[in-house]
């Protein structure tokens, strides 16, 4: 894809890792975290299309769904094993990544995967038929803030961008609800051999943490972390925790 902005946090060129944002989000949320790692790994990330810098999500009647289009940028961005970190919507694309391809990956770093195919949850389900609804009768902007009151902060403005945003977060249900990518068929999970780290935050959604039992039911090499005080936006609001516990993992690799 062209127009797609790049992200680079230079540090150990021995140690590259790759950091895959939320939706809604932006690489940039990689920042602080970057800086707390202080040059520990060799960080890149970009910003999904339709996000931060990045062109709009340009989708076509014979191309790939969100989510696989976004799992390609990510995985060739990798030409040898590298710390793979996802936040969200970017840690199911992370968990797809290992599950295809476990050879490329040497720690695994997952905040908060919305795996939702998991852990069916009926006030998920709620939330997502609320949210179709409120699209299909044009009111982006509604939804967009039934959105952002679970999964982060409403702000004053809903914003263009955050209006087309919508649109592509109510498209990925395939994928999150309905596990298009087959990331949990059988013996998927279970060949992932790198060390796994689940974080969530105290305060998340229930889901999340039925999300991470299920996941961590079958990892073979697994660690969980709650961080107190932080809901589902952890790294930005609690990047120095999120990024202490990422070390972890990566000394465990």
């Amino acid at each position: 894809m062209t127009g797609l902005h790049l992200r680079h946090w230079p540090g150990d060129a021995d140690r590259p890792a790759l950091a895959l944002h939320c939706m809604m989000g932006s690489g940039s949320s990689w920042g602080p975290i970057a800086a707390a790692l202080a040059g520990r790994v060799d960080l890149r990330g970009f910003d999904m299309p339709g996000h931060g810098r990045s062109d709009d999500w340009q989708p076509t009647p014979d191309g790939p769904d969100y989510h696989t289009a976004v799992t390609r940028l990510a995985a060739a961005m990798i030409d040898r094993p590298l710390d793979l970190i996802g936040h969200s919507f970017g840690a199911t694309v992370a968990l797809r990544i290992a599950v295809a391809a476990p050879e490329a990956v040497r720690s695994l770093t997952l905040i908060e995967p919305v795996l939702f195919a998991a852990c069916p949850d009926p006030a998920q389900d709620a939330l997502d038929a609320r949210m179709a609804a409120l699209l299909d009768e044009g009111r982006d902007a509604e939804a967009a803030a039934a959105f952002l009151s679970v999964w982060g902060a409403v702000p004053p403005r809903i914003g263009a961008a955050m209006l087309r945003q919508i649109r592509l977060v109510a498209g990925t249900g395939d994928a999150l609800r309905h596990d298009s990518a087959r990331i949990l068929r059988e013996g998927g999970l279970e060949q992932i051999d790198a060390p796994v780290l689940l974080i969530q935050g105290a305060d998340s959604p229930p889901v999340i943490r039925g999300i991470a039992d299920a996941l961590a039911a079958r990892l073979p090499d697994v660690g969980r972390a709650v961080v107190p005080g932080a809901g589902h936006m952890a790294p930005l609001t609690h990047p120095q925790q999120v990024a202490g516990l990422i070390a972890v993992n990566l000394d465990r690799a």
